[in-house]
């Protein structure tokens, strides 16, 4: 098994990686750069917490061949048997502890694998966060419309971003040549670049990680609470549908413009192609808004009329692009939500059944799994959704609030190593006397798998206004992908440092004498800066603390709701309105969704009925024509023959009015089809018009 563990695990996260991903980019509309640049720092990241325990088991190992060496086992002499019986229990502890071996752990890694292996992991991810994954972000969103147009336009974005950074490193360089008495190697000045990106790291990861700890268990709890689950849903309604609406306006305002624009640039001008880029990324159906009002025939007058200049057009590019992303992302979630408001409030209806089977408002379109209809049947589904799922909700709520309880304590203890009062370093240490593994490795993967969903999910959670949003459904744009991929990169070391801290592995911090992982060996002895390794990061992270209890109170929702920001709070005369117009909302959709199901079940029976007249009177019309055919054989006479052509022509007459009176679809006609808006009333006028028109043809025909 030596080095099989490592392999499986590389291959099973990067699986992951891709998975989550295409959850949330969408493959065929995305860049290739952007979706290998966004895939490659996930699956780095994700590196780095799944290989972590197995680094951990591996170094455990090596301290105790090492104690082995240094002490060596000495058999004892069997005693006499006088005084075997004085000291049974004495010799049955000391035989205990001498015979003890090291057993080497399943998962153990080979000598010279894991420093090679975390030096590429790490320095490759830095090198995205801080250099490949700005530039790439500002290429992606760049309107250029060719290669050299959009590296132009990242370089010179990333200026001042890059610039910063050279005058930082060069202020530091000065410094240390003008102090003679610090002679800095190469090795050093590795390690203060180390230590700076993981300060920046770790300021931020205790400011996500405090929000994280309370907002998960919380998150869980309020979700077993129906009746508050389904008010927020519609909470989030009322301010889905204002988005929705912004951007259905700022895209019709970018399609004028670009509506101008075409008109002005003909087939021949120079710029036209510039053009055809732009309305390749517009909606199918405002390209054929714009094509039916082309009039290429005109040639284009450079005396007379005024043209865009390509700057002008890269800028409207940008836009394009913006404006269609942000449409089409408000209309996936919004459906989304709805699907949701209408699933809560199903359960609160099915909730007093005494069938205990679950019964739909409107059935799912989407075709029936296996699963579905073997396993997750309509009364298995009842007691899920009705029944069960509240509880387990709040029993994994509990455990979450137990487990982010032990994290906070052990964040504010972590750097008191006698006595040892951080949790997790008093469970690893009880599992490494026992030499127990698989316990340390699972023990070491739950808890960096919790802090790292604390961090991660409030990454996937923030919203700076439009800029960074990670829509799920393959609604994410590409700034967003590589902005989390920048976030991931730089808060997984400093996490995973924080961690190796917490169950006292990192020197630096427990002041130990003891093996250090390969992990720890690459970031660099933290005591050539010894104010932040004795000072920010033992008291930096204590701060959890006050963060978890503004969290906790809401402090941060009701300060951006006191500056205009609407948040869910619950005592607000503003949350009410909001919650009062997005079930209005809901129930409007309801209202369309259930007339066009009533229409389609009327039209349906339609069919039905005057479809099985159809096929009785083709049939009786087959039938009487056999029979005429026969009678037409045997019969010379010309009078038979003339009535059976006048007979077959009644019946095709016949034939005919049933045909239209199948054509015709019945009246649908509601008290709550009325609407205000003029376009839909005139198409429902046109409509009834057309059914009027049918049935008086079906009156003529009979």
């Amino acid at each position: 098994m030596s080095g099989a563990a490592l392999g499986i695990e590389i291959v099973v996260v990067f699986f992951l990686a891709l998975f989550l991903l295409h959850r949330y980019a969408d493959f065929r509309k995305q860049q290739r750069m952007v979706l290998f640049g966004t895939l490659l720092a996930w699956y780095l990241c994700f590196l780095i917490v799944f290989i972590l325990p197995l680094d951990i088991s591996t170094t455990i190992y090596k301290q105790c061949k090492i104690d082995h060496e240094e002490h060596p086992a000495v058999l004892p002499v069997t005693p006499l048997l006088s005084n075997q019986t004085a000291g049974n229990s004495t010799m049955a502890t000391a035989t205990k502890s001498v015979l003890k071996v090291c057993y080497k752990p399943w998962s153990y890694i080979p000598d010279g694998i894991m420093p090679v292996f975390w030096r590429v992991v790490y320095w490759t991810s830095q090198c995205l966060t801080w250099l490949l994954l700005p530039f790439m972000q500002s290429y992606a969103r760049s309107g250029g419309f060719s290669i050299t147009g959009k590296i132009k336009t990242a370089l010179i974005e990333n200026a001042i971003y890059y610039g910063t950074y050279l005058l930082i490193f060069g202020s530091l360089l000065i410094y240390v040549a003008v102090h003679p008495q610090w002679h800095l190697s190469w090795y050093e000045l590795q390690t203060i670049g180390i230590t700076a990106a993981n300060t920046w790291g770790l300021f931020l990861l205790v400011l996500l990680l405090g929000y994280g700890l309370v907002e998960i268990p919380r998150s869980y709890w309020n979700a077993s609470r129906r009746g508050h689950l389904l008010i927020k849903t519609y909470f989030k309604a009322a301010k889905l549908m204002t988005e929705k609406a912004d951007a259905q306006e700022n895209l019709e305002d970018v399609m004028e413009e670009v509506r101008k624009v075409q008109e002005s640039i003909k087939y021949n001008h120079p710029l036209r192609k510039y053009i055809d880029t732009v309305l390749r990324k517009c909606p199918v159906d405002y390209q054929e808004k714009m094509g039916r009002n082309m009039d290429d025939y005109e040639d284009f007058d450079d005396k007379q009329n005024t043209y865009p200049s390509e700057k002008s057009l890269v800028k409207l590019h940008k836009q394009v692009i913006y404006a269609v992303q942000r449409h089409n992302r408000t209309r996936v979630q919004w459906l989304i939500l709805l699907q949701q408001a209408m699933h809560l409030e199903d359960v609160a209806k099915n909730e007093t059944s005494s069938a205990h089977q679950f019964v739909r408002s409107f059935p799912s379109t989407e075709p029936t799994s296996w699963l579905s209809r073997y396993f997750y049947t309509p009364t298995v589904e009842w007691y899920w959704e009705c029944l069960l799922r509240h509880w387990f909700y709040r029993l994994l709520a509990v455990v979450l609030s137990l487990f982010s309880v032990a994290v906070v304590w052990s964040e504010c203890t972590f750097f008191s190593t006698r006595p040892v009062l951080s949790l997790f370093a008093v469970f690893i240490q009880l599992a490494e006397r026992d030499y127990n593994y698989l316990y340390i490795e699972m023990a070491c993967f739950i808890t960096i798998f919790f802090l790292c969903t604390c961090v991660y999910s409030t990454v996937f959670r923030i919203r700076v206004f439009n800029y960074y949003y990670l829509a799920s459904h393959h609604q994410t744009d590409a700034y967003s992908l590589q902005f989390s991929g920048m976030l991931f990169c730089r808060l997984t070391p400093p996490l995973c440092l924080n961690f190796l801290g917490l169950i006292h592995m990192d020197s630096a911090i427990s002041h130990q004498l003891k093996e250090q992982t390969a992990y720890t060996s690459i970031m660099g002895s933290m005591r050539v800066l010894s104010f932040i390794a004795n000072g920010f990061y033992i008291y930096y992270p204590m701060l959890i603390l006050l963060l978890c209890i503004a969290t906790y109170f809401s402090l941060g929702t009701r300060c951006l709701n006191l500056l205009g920001f609407q948040q869910f709070v619950g005592d607000n005369e503003m949350t009410s309105d909001l919650i009062d117009e997005g079930k209005e909302l809901i129930r409007r959709e309801k209202r369309k969704l259930q007339r066009i199901e009533d229409g389609e079940n009327r039209r349906r029976e339609w069919k039905e009925r005057y479809g099985n007249t159809r096929e009785d009177t083709a049939r009786n019309r087959i039938r009487n024509e056999a029979a005429e055919m026969t009678e037409t054989n045997y019969s010379d006479t010309v009078p038979n023959t003339r009535q059976a052509k006048y007979s077959r022509t009644g019946r095709g007459t016949e034939r005919d009015s049933i045909e239209l009176l199948q054509d015709a679809e019945p009246l649908d006609f509601n008290a709550e089809t009325l609407s205000d808006d003029p376009l839909e009333a005139g198409s429902t006028r046109e409509d009834h018009t057309k059914e009027r028109r049918s049935l008086n043809l079906c009156e003529c025909s009979t």
